[in-house]
């Protein structure tokens, strides 16, 4: 069996990101049907010393586009702090994530496979070959932010299941 390192990276990234943004979607309907402010979603944590809702939503953007861009500079930095603070500008930055994403071309990304990448943080480099990069690092760092959104999401009270975290299935068409 042959799969492509765009199919294992960019493909799961889609199909993630499109449920995530789905999610927050209803997230939004819930707030406005029950007079809540959405920012309150925004800085809501699972426990006391995990990071809010506003912080997974912006590690499934980096770990996805972000690890994208890292593959093609050879360098990923943990993100700045520049991203939206409120709710609808976190939507429109995970949809554009989306939508950018299904932008890049399988052949771009199968030829970065066997690159190198080094991983900068606080002064200390880790380095990667490309797809271990992604299958060790970033993949596992996605699913686990995207997880987290979703169970904050859930935990506040917003009706979703596991089709909505799951999102649309690669079936046979």
């Amino acid at each position: 069996m042959s799969i492509s390192f765009y199919d294992v990276s960019i493909g799961r990234y889609l199909q993630t990101t499109a449920a995530v943004r789905d999610c927050l979607a209803k997230g939004a309907a819930f707030c406005a049907e029950k007079g809540i402010d959405p920012q309150d979603l925004v800085t809501t944590r699972l426990y006391d010393d995990m990071y809010p809702l506003r912080f997974q939503l912006i590690s499934v953007v980096h770990h996805s586009l972000g690890a994208v861009e890292g593959l093609r500079k050879g360098v990923f930095t943990p993100p700045p702090d520049t991203a939206p603070h409120d709710y609808a500008g976190l939507q429109q930055l995970v949809a554009e994530t989306h939508k950018v994403l299904g932008e890049v071309s399988p052949d771009e990304i199968d030829k970065l496979e066997g690159g190198d990448l080094v991983f900068t943080v606080g002064g200390r480099q880790i380095p990667f070959v490309a797809r271990d990069f992604i299958l060790s690092f970033s993949l596992p760092n996605f699913y686990f932010h995207a997880t987290t959104a979703y169970d904050i999401l859930r935990h506040r009270g917003v009706p979703l299941g596991k089709r909505d975290y799951m999102g649309r299935l690669a079936i046979k068409a």
